[in-house]
């Protein structure tokens, strides 16, 4: 269901009309990156952070109950972290593991705290020292309404930056970055560090809460950018390993309304196979959730790459193996949203089945400009396109009940697109 900004932008349901804050052509090869040579093996980093400089929030489980806390830094000997409610007298308390930031002389510092209740705000104290942090669980149910914000492609420019403080206004439960984050390429704890620093600074919303980050594996994360192994995400798993303990694709189920499925588009795990094998199984789980999102970093419908192989190059198009082994698994088990970056683009695709229009189909968000921009290709030259723009922009998720609201804000806040879905596939969607 499409839905016009004038409507949008009108509507009462739940505040929505001023639940949004403003701030401030041709085929292409489909030759997939690769990494720049290997650097140094131990690149100078800062050796004077402190906690609160690289301090970010994640999950492990369900996040209704349960928060990670995590950052980068010189070892800090018995470090405890501490969460109480703003009314509380009793503090939880988890202690910290440690583990090495590859290539420096840094940790990684994390403790996860479980036993939360769902829907209230928290502070969080790192040892006995003086700085409280705020954070907020995530709602129980269904019936509850919020958002969050999804995008790719970030990098460290004033770009990402501008994108990451408007990002922090709409005041959302959480971020999903699928892929290329600060666009390290296995190589460069400089650049892995820079991101993980801005995303600490910038992403506190105005009442002053962390706000968690969820990830997946894009190609600059990753030695070569493909068919790599666990090792070559050098910088990246150690960080959020807590998530993908065995694998590099995963799912995070908040309580029993919403589910992440987190995918990896060949930059360790290969897409046909073991992979899809998960997929068909974790989907059918999960089919009958209220909100049912998929997320991945190479799209199978981009907006800037060319989606057919050529008999010159005898290389696949870009997408090619999602649209065989995934896409028909997406039809089929109910997914609502499939979020999908790596072009460096604003897309929308229509509802797609088998690649055609169909009003049950599967809408394809995208394509990863929160910090990095290419010139898409336009809606009349790929059938399978509703709408691109050449923007910086991160997307705001709004939840209402069986309601679906996406709203793609460019970097200077003004809204690019507005579109809505309802309910389950096929008998209330269209």
């Amino acid at each position: 269901m499409t839905i016009s900004r004038r409507a949008f932008l009108r509507t009462t349901a739940g505040g929505l009309a001023t639940a949004f804050v403003t701030g401030s052509g041709s085929p292409q090869d489909t030759t997939p990156e690769t990494a720049p040579p290997p650097r140094l093996a131990v690149e100078t980093t800062p050796a004077n952070l402190l906690p609160q400089d690289t301090l970010f929030l994640t999950w492990q489980r369900d996040p209704t109950t349960t928060i990670t806390a995590q950052w980068i830094g010189p070892e800090k000997a018995d470090a405890t972290v501490r969460v109480i409610p703003p009314s509380g007298d009793e503090w939880k308390t988890a202690k910290v593991e440690f583990k090495p930031w590859p290539k420096t002389d840094l940790k990684v510092h994390r403790a996860e705290v479980t036993g939360l209740s769902p829907g209230t705000e928290y502070l969080l104290q790192i040892g006995k020292g003086p700085e409280l942090f705020r954070f907020r669980t995530m709602p129980a149910k269904a019936t509850d309404t919020f958002q969050w914000v999804s995008g790719g492609d970030c990098g460290t420019n004033p770009h990402a930056i501008a994108n990451n403080i408007l990002a922090a206004k709409q005041e959302p439960h959480f971020a999903l970055i699928s892929g290329d984050l600060g666009y390290d390429n296995g190589t460069s704890a400089k650049t892995a560090l820079a991101f993980v620093q801005n995303y600490a600074r910038h992403m506190v919303d105005p009442k002053g809460r962390l706000i968690p980050l969820v990830t997946c594996l894009g190609n600059h994360e990753v030695r070569g950018g493909y068919n790599g192994k666990r090792g070559d995400a050098t910088f990246y798993l150690p960080l959020f390993d807590g998530l993908y303990k065995d694998t590099t694709y995963g799912t995070l189920d908040f309580g029993d309304y919403l589910s992440l499925v987190l995918l990896d588009t060949g930059h360790v795990a290969k897409i046909a196979g073991e992979q899809t094998d998960w997929l068909e199984g974790v989907l059918k789980e999960r089919e009958d959730r209220p909100h049912l999102f998929v997320t991945n970093h190479v799209p199978a419908y981009p907006s800037y790459r060319v989606p057919e192989g050529g008999p010159v190059s005898g290389k696949p198009g870009t997408g090619e193996a999602n649209r065989q082994h995934w896409c028909p698994l997406f039809e089929r088990h109910g997914v609502d949203v499939v979020l999908e970056h790596h072009d460096h683009t604003f897309k929308r695709t229509h509802p797609l089945k088998g690649g055609l229009r169909d009003k049950y189909g599967v809408p394809y968000l995208g394509d990863g400009s929160w910090g990095q921009l290419r010139a898409p290709m336009p809606p009349e030259k790929r059938s399978y396109l509703a709408a691109t723009a050449k923007a910086y922009h991160m997307t705001v998720h709004r939840l209402e009940g069986e309601a679906r609201y996406h709203v793609a804000l460019e970097e200077s806040g003004r809204v690019a697109d507005v579109y809505a879905t309802h309910g389950k596939r096929p008998a209330k969607r269209g």
